[in-house]
C-alpha cells in the first residue's frame, strides 16, 4: 500500500487468515486498517529477527504511528516491535498472547509430541479439540490440514528439536490485551499476569467469555468493541497512571 492506514493487522500464520477476516470486516468499519502478512519456507530460517527488520522496513517510511494488533504470535512480533520502536505505535492489540508472551499452540503440539507416543495427526485431532472445543467430524479434519500447514508456513520460535521462552515484556505504549476464559494455550492465568505490566493509563485487559484460542472468530462483534473503546479511551488517558483492568462476560 502506498499509504499506511491507521492501523495495521500484523498476521505471521498464513493458513489461520480466515480467523481474522470477521475481526477485520467489524474494525473496518470504525477506522482504516491494513494487513501485514509473514510467510515461512521451509528452506528459510524461523527467525523472529528477520521478520522484525522486515516489519521496520515497512514502518519506518510512514511519519506517524500506528496502531499494531496481532493474533498469538502476530501478536508477539506486535510486543517486539514495541519495545524497539515505541515512538512509531500508537498502540498494541494482543489476542491469545500471555504474560509469557513466546506461548503459542505450536508450543503446546511439540511438548505433546515430545511426551506422548502420538503421531502427528493424533496429536493434531487433540490439539483442534482443545482449540476449538467439540467440533464436527468434517470440521476436524479440515482444521487437522490447516494446523498441519501451519507448522510449515507460519513463524513460530518452537520447533520438535526446541521451544523458546520470553520473560514478560513491559511496553511503553498503550496496550489492550485480550483472551478467552476456556483457551487451553493462553489460559486466564497467562492472561492475569499482564495485570502487573500495564504501565499507560489507557492499558487494560479484556476476558472473553468463550471461543478458546481463536475467540477473536467466534467473538469478532464483541472483541472489535472493545478494541474501538480502547482507542477511544487513549484520547481521554493521560500518559500515566493507572491502567483499567477489565474481565468482564460480554
Amino acid at each position: 500500500m502506498s499509504q499506511i492506514a491507521d492501523a495495521l493487522w500484523l498476521n505471521v500464520s498464513p493458513p489461520f487468515q480466515g480467523f481474522d477476516r470477521p475481526l477485520l470486516k467489524h474494525l473496518t468499519h470504525h477506522t482504516s486498517i491494513a494487513q501485514w502478512e509473514y510467510s515461512q519456507t521451509l528452506d528459510e530460517p524461523n527467525s523472529l529477527e528477520i521478520a522484525l527488520v522486515l516489519l521496520h522496513d515497512y514502518l519506518k517510511h510512514h511519519h506517524r504511528p500506528v496502531h499494531l494488533l496481532g493474533h498469538s504470535t502476530g501478536g508477539l512480533l506486535g510486543l517486539l516491535y514495541a519495545s524497539q520502536y515505541p515512538q512509531r505505535v500508537r498502540s498494541l492489540t494482543l489476542l491469545s498472547v500471555g504474560v509469557n508472551p513466546a506461548v503459542d499452540w505450536q508450543a503446546h503440539y511439540y511438548a505433546q509430541r515430545r511426551f506422548l507416543p502420538c503421531n502427528q495427526q493424533t496429536v493434531l485431532r487433540q490439539m483442534v479439540y482443545g482449540l476449538l472445543g467439540c467440533s464436527p467430524k468434517d470440521t476436524t479434519e479440515a482444521m487437522v490440514k490447516l494446523l498441519e500447514q501451519d507448522l510449515y508456513q507460519s513463524l513460530s520460535p518452537h520447533s520438535l528439536v526446541r521451544s523458546m521462552n520470553l520473560l514478560p515484556i513491559a511496553v511503553e505504549v498503550p496496550l489492550l490485551v485480550c483472551g478467552s476464559v476456556d483457551d487451553v494455550v493462553i489460559d486466564p492465568h497467562q492472561l492475569r499476569g499482564w495485570q502487573q505490566h500495564l504501565h499507560h493509563a489507557a492499558s487494560r485487559l479484556w476476558v472473553c467469555p468463550g471461543g478458546r484460542y481463536f475467540f477473536h472468530y467466534f467473538y469478532s462483534q464483541q472483541v472489535s468493541e472493545q478494541i474501538v473503546q480502547f482507542w477511544r479511551s487513549m484520547s481521554l488517558s493521560q500518559p500515566s497512571g493507572h491502567p483499567t483492568l477489565l474481565d468482564v462476560s460480554a
